[in-house]
């Protein structure tokens, strides 16, 4: 049952919920009945959005996203790919998988992520010709970020937020044909926000102006294109506010949706009681303790909360790649 402190919101959300399909009407049965159709329309739909955000407010997105979502979003990585899948209950992949996953949260090199997925692919339960080279892909990856050196940091933060779609599409067999519609959308607003109109529109939008502190556009290309020239570098910072956008409505919408055995939604209630019953009320309270602490420190100092999250969320990235890795290799056994 939702505690006091949930259950007013929870309801509210319930009720919204009934009038907005009240209102749809007819529309709303397909669109109910339908998981292809219901996750291929809000997934097309959160992809024009993102896109519309980025190119009018894509500073104050890039700077409030992580600090709104980050830590649901983080909950959700757990829960999907930790919790959910099973691999919590198997001791061995804790060993290879985790210390190295343990060492990068702490601050260790970005190899080691791709030292424990190497490890936990060899572990997978697959054949060993796949398994092979998924280790040898891995390394071969590993050691080219590490090549790059700081660009392979920036290169791989780049890179993770379309983990997340890979790992959705991934997620369970597809029988039609409606997910491909919001993926070609994806393909074509990412290339498009790499083109000069895609610049133009930013800049006149007045977006770039919009900031807090000393988060700013030349802040943002130090961060996410550092030695890029000048134009090409705001493009990839428009890109990267896009696909993290992208990335956080992927863990907090979609996958959700594709987990659930039964086609039709559940309602708000019945989608906290299954959080609670897989994270447990110490989880959830830990998380939300973390996350209004992360606000918090936000409203005293916008910067410092935001690198103190990001340092927090280092071992994410990794653990997409690791789980990504199995769930490739055991796709058979799901």
């Amino acid at each position: 049952m939702p505690s006091a402190a949930t259950h007013a919101p929870i309801a509210a959300a319930d009720w919204l919920r009934r009038r907005w399909l009240h209102l749809l009407g007819r529309l709303a049965r397909p669109i109910v009945r339908r998981r292809e159709l219901r996750v291929a329309l809000m997934f097309s739909t959160m992809i024009v959005t993102a896109l519309a955000a980025t190119l009018v407010a894509q500073l104050w997105l890039l700077i409030l996203g992580p600090l709104l979502w980050g830590v649901p979003h983080l909950v959700s990585d757990l829960r999907y790919l930790v919790i959910r899948t099973g691999y919590h209950r198997r001791p061995l992949l804790w060993l290879v998988a985790g210390a190295p996953l343990l060492w990068v949260a702490l601050g260790g090199g970005l190899v080691w992520g791709f030292v424990g997925a190497a490890l936990a692919a060899a572990c997978a339960r697959a054949r060993l010709a796949p398994r092979l080279l998924a280790v040898g892909l891995l390394a071969l990856c590993g050691a080219g970020f590490v090549v790059m050196g700081r660009l392979g940091d920036v290169a791989f933060a780049h890179a993770h937020n379309f983990i997340a779609v890979a790992l959705w599409w991934l997620w369970r067999p597809r029988s039609g044909r409606l997910h491909w519609l919001p993926l070609a959308l994806l393909v074509a607003a990412s290339l498009f926000l790499l083109s000069d109109a895609a610049l133009w529109l930013a800049q006149h939008s007045g977006g770039l102006a919009w900031f807090a502190g000393r988060m700013g556009p030349d802040y943002q290309v130090w961060r996410l294109s550092p030695g890029v020239a000048p134009d090409l570098a705001l493009r990839l910072v428009l890109l990267f506010c896009f696909a993290q956008s992208i990335h956080y409505a992927v863990w907090l919408q979609l996958l959700p949706d594709e987990d659930r055995q039964r086609a039709t939604p559940p309602t708000f209630r019945a989608s906290y009681e299954d959080l609670r019953a897989d994270f447990g009320g110490p989880g959830l309270a830990i998380a939300g303790l973390l996350a209004l602490g992360i606000a918090v420190w936000a409203a005293f100092d916008l910067m410092h909360a935001s690198h103190g999250y990001f340092r927090m969320a280092r071992f994410h990235g990794h653990l997409e790649v690791m789980a990504g890795a199995l769930l490739l290799l055991e796709r058979s056994r799901r």
